[in-house]
């Protein structure tokens, strides 16, 4: 298995928030496999607007076993986007343990249960920007320094979403963020490219995780026909906006896209935006 990873990213190390399931642990997984050590932090915290359960301690604990189980090494932690000096200090500790930082994947997101503009409370538009793009900006601001200090370059991968390239309709708050993240990525992509540091931006379409499969609140956007929409009901509609015909794609799916990115075979790529998305971003009607 090890002369299988690339030689480029062998010994390497990366920090991912929301790592504790989902996309941020199918980076882990795929950059593990690689050989790259992972430093990542998850919140471990429940939203009071948000209809569905976030990662908890033991999904924390399982993606380490799963790391370590791959031949990478771990150090993971809870920590929350919005709290600097909790992410500044997993930070501190992932570079005090393994020596060096060399990737970031700013994953760590949620998804409000949607309505019109006017129908959002305050509340729960304070908690999609300040995870979604405060945390975004939070864990930018801590990581940069890191990598600058290695003096050997780096690579960070943002996630958006196909809501940060287009307008859809019920989730303006969602929206906002992910149009905000492209606009900090794009930024800072020019702030450090003569150093070496590339930074690029995934916007995933649907995708198969609790975001979406345990989103109940937000079936009603897909199948406004329907009094209490399952997911199964939701899967036709979901199908119907993509181009390829599958419902969503897979965590995997976006970590592939993530580690070619992160990767030497990405080298001269910077300030792009990689829609994984089945062709939606594209559809004309």
């Amino acid at each position: 298995m090890t002369s299988s990873r690339p030689s480029s990213m062998q010994g390497k190390v990366a920090f991912i928030t929301g790592v504790g399931r989902g996309q941020g642990r199918s980076h882990a997984l795929q950059l593990a496999e690689r050989g790259v050590d992972i430093v990542g932090v998850d919140a471990l915290v429940d939203f009071d607007t948000i209809p569905y359960a976030m990662a908890g301690a033991d999904d924390l604990a399982e993606t380490t076993q799963l790391i370590e189980k791959a031949g990478a090494r771990a150090l993971l932690r809870r920590a929350d986007v919005r709290d600097r000096a909790a992410l500044q200090g997993a930070v501190d500790a992932g570079v005090a343990e393994f020596g060096r930082l060399d990737y970031v994947a700013a994953n760590a997101g949620i998804s409000p249960p949607g309505g019109k503009l006017w129908e959002i409370p305050p509340s729960e538009w304070d908690d999609v920007i300040a995870v979604n793009l405060t945390g975004v900006f939070h864990t930018l601001a801590v990581t940069v320094p890191a990598i600058r200090a290695g003096g050997r370059g780096g690579s960070i991968v943002v996630t958006s979403s196909g809501a940060g390239l287009k307008a859809i309709q019920h989730l303006a708050d969602y929206n906002a963020s992910k149009h905000g993240v492209i606009g900090l990525a794009m930024t800072l992509a020019n702030e450090v490219a003569a150093e070496g540091i590339r930074v690029n931006v995934i916007a995933p379409g649907t995708v198969g995780t609790p975001m979406v499969t345990a989103n109940v609140d937000q079936f009603p956007i897909f199948r406004p026909d329907l009094e209490n929409p399952t997911l199964e009901d939701c899967k036709p509609a979901f199908a119907s906006m993509m181009p390829m015909g599958e419902p969503w794609v897979e965590p995997e799916d976006i970590s592939r896209a993530l580690v070619w990115l992160l990767s030497d075979d990405a080298r001269y790529v910077t300030g792009a935006v990689l829609p994984v998305d089945q062709g939606s971003n594209n559809r004309v009607i």
